[in-house]
């Protein structure tokens, strides 16, 4: 299965568009992630579990590297030098998660270790509905932007 709809993809976006944050350079929306992921300004890395992009779905051209490893959801030890690796000096990454709560603390990392780094409001999933399901309120994966599923 893939879905993509880059005419979803937004004409122009700027600073205006990026909401303040504490600890990292700010939440951008998903669409501007792509945006600046598709004009080569930024990094898409995926923090979900390998098991997670597996099994949900990725974005193709973004990074996979676990901030925590299923099972148990230990810290990935190796996510700072992963990270150093996938992200060229003087370039901004934005972090991708399940619903934007593990990117938020991947993103304050890149930050204590010298990178320009983002959170992606949503995440992939978006948060959960009254019933207790993702993928019906936000997300990378529900505004049509760019994905595939194994």
């Amino acid at each position: 299965m893939s879905q993509s709809n880059p005419s979803l993809l937004p004409a122009a976006a700027g600073r205006d568009d990026i909401r303040p944050a504490s600890g990292y350079a700010g939440d951008v929306t998903p669409e501007l992630a792509a945006q600046w992921m598709a004009s080569g300004q930024a990094v898409l890395v995926d923090v979900r579990s390998d098991a997670e992009r597996e099994w949900v779905g990725y974005v193709p051209g973004g990074v996979g590297l676990a901030w925590k490893q299923w099972p148990g959801m230990a810290l990935n030890a190796g996510f700072d030098e992963g990270l150093r690796a996938a992200v060229p000096a003087g370039m901004k990454v934005v972090m991708l998660c399940r619903s934007g709560v593990r990117s938020i603390a991947a993103a304050k990392r890149a930050t204590e270790l010298g990178i320009e780094a983002y959170n992606i409001l949503e995440g992939f999933e978006g948060d959960a509905d009254e019933e207790g399901h993702r993928g019906r309120k936000g997300g990378w994966r529900l505004r049509g932007l760019p994905w595939k599923q194994m």
